[in-house]
C-alpha cells in the first residue's frame, strides 16, 4: 500500500492540564513522588542516592536520559526497594492517581509486576489487594475533591523471570476486583513474548485482554510475537513497526526528507499493514522512547519520532508517559511536546485521546461513556 504524508497541523495556544486525558501506559514503580521515596526509604533502611527531594528527582531524571534502556531500568532498584510493604503500597497507589487526577487523566490504566513486590512477606494475592486499596483511596479522594477519575490495574509479568502462568492466574483471578488487562514487561530484547506462549493462551481461554511490551528495545521480531504468541490487544510502545515502512522522497537529493515541500510515499509492510488496518493499538511514550534510545534508528531528536508518520498514515496511536518519575514528564508534558514539535491542533489532541479511550479495556457501556464524557469537554471548549 502506498500513500502521501500529509502535513500536520498548525499549533495550538491553551492550557493543555485541563483537557481530559486517557492514560494506557503509565507504570506504577515509575511514578513515585520523590518526597514519598525517602520517606519510605528512611522506614525502610534503604540508601537511596539522595535525601533531598529536589535532587532525587533530578538523580532519576538524569539517570533514565542515557540512551540505554537497561540503565534506565535500574532506576526502578529504588523505587521497587519502597513498594514491599502493605502500607507502602496502598500509600504510593493513592498518591499515583491523585497525580494522574491533577494532571486532567480522568481514565487511566496502571501497570506494574506483583512479582517484584513480594519482599517483605506479602503473597501475590497481598500486594495486588494492597495497590487496589491505595488505588480507590486515590479515587475517593479525587472525587472528594470534585473531579473524576477510573482506573483499572494492568497485572504485568517480568519477562526474564519463569512466572508467567502465575501471573496470568493471579490477573484472571482479580478480574473483578481492579485487574482489567495483562503485561509482560522488562528487558524485551533477547526475551520474546513466546516464552509467556502458555500463559497468554489461559488468559485467551478466559477471555482477559492484554497488551505486551514490544517494539521498543526490539524489532519486528517482538512485535510479531507479541501478536501471534501474545494475542495482543494493543502494543506497549510498538514504535519501532516504522521498521516496516519504507519512505521514498520524489527528490533524490541528500536533504529531500526535511523539505517539507517534498512529498513524500510510504510503504507499509504486511505487519505494519495488518496493525493498522486492524486498529491495534500503539501505545507510544515520546520522551521514553527517546531517553531509552527507541528511536535512534530513526534520528537523534523528537523531531524524528515516527509517531507523527504513524498517526498521519491512520495507525492507532495514543500517546502516554510510560514513567513519570523517570522521565519527568506528565502527559501534559508530552501533549505540549507534541503541539511544539509537529504543530498539533486541539484536533489531533482530541483524536489521540480518543483512540486512547476506545482502545481502553473498558467494557463497551463504560467505553462509549468515557468517549462522550470526553467530546463534551472537548466541545465545551467552544
Amino acid at each position: 500500500m502506498t500513500e502521501p504524508i500529509v502535513d500536520a497541523a498548525p499549533a495550538i495556544d491553551f492550557d493543555l492540564k485541563s483537557l481530559p486525558k486517557v492514560s494506557l501506559h503509565d507504570h506504577l514503580d515509575g511514578g513515585l513522588r520523590p518526597a514519598t521515596i525517602i520517606e519510605l526509604a528512611a522506614a525502610v533502611g534503604h540508601t537511596l542516592p539522595s535525601t533531598d527531594p529536589v535532587a532525587l528527582g533530578e538523580w532519576f531524571r538524569e539517570s533514565a536520559d542515557s540512551g540505554s534502556l537497561v540503565r534506565y531500568l535500574e532506576t526502578f532498584d529504588h523505587t521497587v526497594a519502597v513498594m514491599q510493604t502493605k502500607e507502602g503500597l496502598i500509600r504510593v497507589a493513592k498518591e499515583f492517581v491523585e497525580d494522574l487526577a491533577d494532571d486532567g487523566v480522568v481514565y487511566g490504566e496502571v501497570r506494574w509486576a506483583p512479582e517484584q513486590h513480594l519482599q517483605k512477606g506479602l503473597s501475590l494475592d497481598e500486594v495486588v489487594e494492597a495497590v487496589q486499596e491505595g488505588l480507590e483511596a486515590g479515587v475517593d479522594a479525587v472525587t472528594e475533591s470534585g473531579r473524576e477519575i477510573q482506573v483499572g490495574q494492568l497485572i504485568t509479568a517480568m519477562r526474564h523471570a519463569d512466572r508467567g502462568q502465575e501471573i496470568a492466574e493471579l490477573a484472571v483471578r482479580h478480574r473483578n476486583k481492579g485487574a482489567v488487562g495483562f503485561d509482560i514487561a522488562g528487558a524485551e530484547d533477547g526475551f520474546l513474548p513466546s516464552r509467556f506462549k502458555d500463559a497468554f493462551t489461559y488468559l485467551a481461554q478466559h477471555n482477559f485482554p492484554a497488551t505486551v511490551h514490544a517494539g521498543e528495545a526490539a524489532g519486528l521480531e517482538s512485535i510479531q510475537s507479541a501478536l501471534v504468541d501474545g494475542r495482543a490487544l494493543r502494543l506497549g510502545h510498538g514504535v519501532r513497526i516504522a521498521e516496516d515502512i519504507m519512505v521514498e522522497f520524489d527528490d533524490e537529493d541528500d536533504d529531500a526528507a526535511s523539505d517539507e515541500d517534498n512529498i513524500g510515499l510510504v510503504t507499509l509492510g504486511d505487519l505494519s499493514s495488518w496493525i493498522r488496518d486492524r486498529g491495534i493499538a500503539l501505545e507510544i511514550c515520546p520522551s521514553s522512547n527517546l531517553q531509552t534510545g527507541a528511536i535512534a534508528g530513526f534520528g537523534e531528536g523528537i523531531e524524528s519520532h515516527p509517531l507523527d508518520m504513524l498517526y498521519q498514515l491512520g495507525f492507532n496511536v495514543t500517546i502516554n508517559t510510560d514513567n513519570r518519575l523517570m522521565s519527568g514528564v506528565t502527559l501534559t508534558d508530552e501533549f505540549e511536546l507534541l503541539v511544539e514539535t509537529f504543530d498539533y491542533d486541539l484536533d489531533d489532541l482530541l483524536e489521540l485521546t480518543l483512540n486512547a479511550a476506545e482502545a481502553s479495556f473498558l467494557p463497551l457501556e463504560e467505553k462509549e461513556a468515557l468517549v462522550e464524557y470526553i467530546n463534551d469537554a472537548y466541545d465545551n471548549l467552544g
